[in-house]
């Protein structure tokens, strides 16, 4: 999970926009497969929030660090 946290990290601030696109868009296609009974990985619907989480944190923390 730390490799996780340092990629995010490490990335620059329009590759963490375009990879939370990408995110949504598959939280959003994963809710559709559970609700209509296709979902194959239900971790994955986890993995996916968590990690929106994660981006989400990384770009709060660099705007307050920008406006110190």
């Amino acid at each position: 999970m730390a490799k996780r946290n340092d990629d995010v990290r490490a990335a620059t601030d329009d590759q963490l926009q375009t990879q939370l696109g990408d995110l949504k868009r598959e939280q959003f296609n994963l809710r559709f497969q559970a609700a209509t009974g296709q979902l194959e990985k239900p971790a994955r619907v986890k993995e996916v929030r968590r990690t929106i989480a994660r981006i989400k944190t990384a770009q709060v923390a660099r705007a307050a660090a920008a406006k110190a």
